[in-house]
């Protein structure tokens, strides 16, 4: 990305006077190299701090070469590839809050996008990279903002005095689902990606929230606790009620979509110990994915759908992780205090 870093306010961007920085290669890693030519393979982000901050760091799908992409000395968490894979997004705690940043791939570049935005919720890119949506609690209840990939034209797409969270694109960037608890409880919402024709899509009693979209955007896996345990269940825009996906005693949450739409990822709850399972789109063969007796979360799918990277306290600190999508070859690729792996595209 050939361009100033900007700091915006408002709608107001001036250019940041500050040079490009190189990322900053580790020291003490024996599989460190310098020089390390860039691979059009997809790589790992995550946040670290080893070296006794938060910082966000990348490294190979092997482990190899991993390299420190922050060095600001604020905390800088929460990695999110642009669709192209050129850019990141992440959130950096400085002066009491949480602000969102973005920097090229190889860490050059860095640029605030928000000031007093209080940014640390949902976030996520448009489909064509070009917008970022994200929630804020800026005006003292959670809401729902979208702005230029650049910072420009930051635009409040809720506004009530209900919370509006979890914001997510559909996969073709016009609609964004997001839960609010405008009619008294949590409920799944859509609406235009400009906040127009907001509209309930869900309609319990009980709490529904954390849309999940299908890749080919005609349902939307979500959370809800309407049959006395959270579970996961499936809501489809043909006017049909929710399926539900899991019936378990367990606690299940946080669906992520495989990149083909016919599985899903989530977080199962069994007496406080966290797992990962699968489950297919249909409901069918729940699989449980990772058994040890150590937290195991924070996941996300590698582009082809081969791969789970994900965080595992099961050698007594968190790290980051691979495994195949079949729950088979768990690797450890980190040392200790990491958080938040995001696969690139």
């Amino acid at each position: 990305m050939n361009r100033l870093p900007q700091l915006c306010v408002g709608l107001l961007c001036i250019p940041a006077l500050h040079a490009p920085r190189m990322p900053v290669v580790l020291p003490g890693d024996h599989r460190i190299e310098a020089g390390v030519p860039h691979s059009p393979e997809p790589k790992i982000a995550f946040a670290s701090k080893r070296d006794g901050n938060w910082e966000i760091y990348a490294i190979e799908a092997d482990g190899r070469h991993p390299v420190r992409l922050t060095t600001r000395g604020a905390q800088d968490r929460f990695p999110l590839w642009s669709p192209d894979g050129r850019t990141m997004l992440f959130g950096s705690l400085g002066a009491g809050r949480w602000e969102l940043w973005v920097m090229d791939a190889d860490g050059g570049h860095p640029a605030q996008l928000t000031v007093d935005v209080v940014a640390k919720g949902s976030r996520g890119w448009s489909p064509d990279g070009t917008r970022i949506v994200f929630e804020s609690t800026r005006d003292g209840d959670g809401d729902i903002y979208v702005m230029q990939a650049d910072g420009s034209r930051l635009t409040r797409l809720t506004d009530n005095t209900a919370d509006d969270r979890s914001p997510t694109w559909s996969p073709d960037g016009t609609r964004i689902a997001f839960t609010s608890s405008r009619d008294g409880n949590a409920e799944i919402y859509v609406m235009r990606s400009d906040g127009s024709r907001q509209a309930r899509l869900t309609s319990d009693s009980a709490a529904d929230g954390s849309p999940a979209w299908s890749p080919d955007g005609t349902a939307i896996a979500f959370t809800s606790w309407r049959d006395g345990n959270r579970e996961l269940y499936l809501v489809r825009f043909d006017g049909q009620p929710p399926t539900r996906l899991t019936t378990d005693p367990a606690e299940d949450d946080g669906a992520a979509w495989s990149p083909d739409g016919t599985r899903i990822l989530f977080r199962a709850v069994r007496n406080q110990n966290y797992d990962i399972e699968v489950v297919q789109a249909d409901g069918s063969h729940r699989t449980r994915l990772t058994t040890v007796a150590e937290y195991d979360g924070s996941y996300d799918w590698s582009p082809d759908g081969t791969r789970i990277v994900f965080i595992s306290g099961r050698d007594g600190y968190d790290a980051v992780y691979t495994m195949r999508a079949d729950g088979s070859q768990p690797t450890r690729l980190t040392g200790p205090s990491a958080l938040d792996p995001r696969w690139s595209p």
